[in-house]
């Protein structure tokens, strides 16, 4: 028997799920906010259409102003039936400055999006255990870390987001106020903006054979 009592709680559950700031695809959970922007980025990777990624925004992040990386058990799944999540800090500290998210231009989120999506990406290729040790050398290598981010930065690029990459990193280098070792740092981990123009340089000559 349906009473006044169930059916207040029926709409008060279905008023809390679509309050919930989020916009989600078949495979795609994205937070309102950056909706525009990762679904742009999105667009860059077809391969990724049907491949289960969660965008969620994280207080704070070790080390990192985003992270992506394959759900725990999805690990042990096929590579079809894997999960990852992108992580998000809400607040992104750069060196000494603080920058809100929804204070970050459209275009630097995008180029950030399209560089985590990267990864993604470049996880899709291997199997379980070779994640697995990616992740060990990823927490104990800097030449892995930078192995690791360049590639990011390549797929990226080689999935036509070079102008979105190049002003991330034109934020990063020139405009948020970076102490030189922390400039320095990312010069080391990323491609530099020559590198990326080389690359797609060797890209459109491939697209032309």
């Amino acid at each position: 028997m349906i009473t006044s009592a169930s059916v207040n709680k029926l709409n008060y559950l279905i008023l809390f799920i679509f309050s919930f700031p989020m916009v989600a695809s078949a495979q795609h959970i994205i937070p309102e906010v950056i909706t525009q922007e990762a679904k742009i980025a999105l667009s860059h990777y077809p391969e990724l259409t049907d491949v289960a990624i969660e965008f969620k925004f994280k207080k704070n992040i070790k080390k990192s102003t985003m992270q992506a990386q394959p759900s725990f058990w999805s690990v042990f799944k096929s590579k079809k039936n894997r999960s990852y999540k992108i992580l998000i800090s809400e607040r992104i500290k750069i060196a000494d400055s603080v920058y809100y998210t929804k204070d970050i231009p459209s275009e630097i989120m995008i180029g950030w999006l399209g560089h985590e999506l990267g990864h993604v990406m470049d996880y899709q290729q291997r199997s379980g255990f070779n994640l697995i040790g990616f992740g060990f050398k990823y927490i104990t290598s800097k030449n892995y870390i930078r192995e690791a981010e360049r590639r990011a930065d390549s797929y990226a690029v080689n999935h036509g987001m070079e102008t979105y990459i190049l002003a991330t990193k034109e934020f990063i280098l020139k405009k948020a106020g970076l102490t030189q070792k922390y400039v320095d740092r990312i010069k080391n981990f990323y491609l530099s903006p020559e590198e990326i123009m080389l690359l797609v340089e060797e890209r459109d000559a491939a697209l032309k054979e």
